[in-house]
């Protein structure tokens, strides 16, 4: 089965595993410097446990993750919305989404993060693929919008595009009531968002283009 799975979905299903495995082995202090930090928080020291933010994290931070828990279900849904979508796109597209989402999930939580010590609370790091997973999710429901999904908690059956709506919801309420702290939920619209808006860059829709028909133009 693993022969079959996409080369890029196949190497970031490796690469999320290798990087867990090592945050078990070395500790999680080890790769401090490699999650997402809010800005101005910490020391600007890259060894330091606790570190400022740092370019290089608004991608480093999406192959880090917390529990065992968070990694497997990540990786399981990028293996049941990534393969089908590399298979459509083709390699280096779908990479290029993927990275797009976990960097645009990145910057929705700086944001919040930022919002967040302006109004007196701690400055804490943000790890895992969950941005770029939201951001594969939302693709899939645009491309196959009446596939049918079976989720695993609840096991109900329904279609991709109510998929999307029901999730993209559930994260509003949660992000906008703080009824599940600790999860970036922000984090996970905004691999969403950033999703959404590159797939209407590809098809020249708007903002970027097509706005309407040309004007004729007035021979005088």
């Amino acid at each position: 089965m693993f022969s079959n799975i996409p080369p890029i979905t196949k190497a970031l299903l490796i690469a999320n595993g290798v990087a867990f495995l090592l945050q078990q082995l070395l500790g999680d202090a080890f790769f401090a410097a490699f999650m997402l930090w809010p800005l101005g928080a910490g020391s600007a020291d890259p060894f330091a446990m606790s570190t400022t933010f740092l370019p290089w994290q608004l991608l480093t931070y999406g192959f880090l993750h917390g529990s065992f828990a968070h990694v497997a279900f990540n990786m399981l849904a990028l293996l049941m919305f990534g393969a089908p979508l590399e298979y459509t796109w083709g390699n280096k597209r779908f990479l290029t989404y993927f990275l797009v989402c976990i960097a645009g999930a990145g910057l929705c939580q700086l944001a919040v993060g930022a919002w967040s010590m302006a109004q007196g609370g701690g400055a804490y790091p943000t790890l895992g693929a969950s941005g770029g997973v939201f951001g594969l999710l939302l693709a899939y429901g645009m491309l196959f919008p009446h596939h049918r999904v079976m989720l695993l908690i609840p096991p109900i059956p329904m279609k991709a595009r109510t998929l999307v709506i029901v999730y993209g919801a559930i994260e509003l309420f949660l992000g906008a009531t703080g009824l599940q702290p600790g999860v970036a939920h922000f984090a996970h619209l905004g691999g969403m968002l950033f999703g959404w808006l590159l797939i209407r860059y590809w098809r020249g829709q708007p903002p970027f283009g097509r706005r309407g028909p040309p004007r004729p133009r007035i021979v005088r």
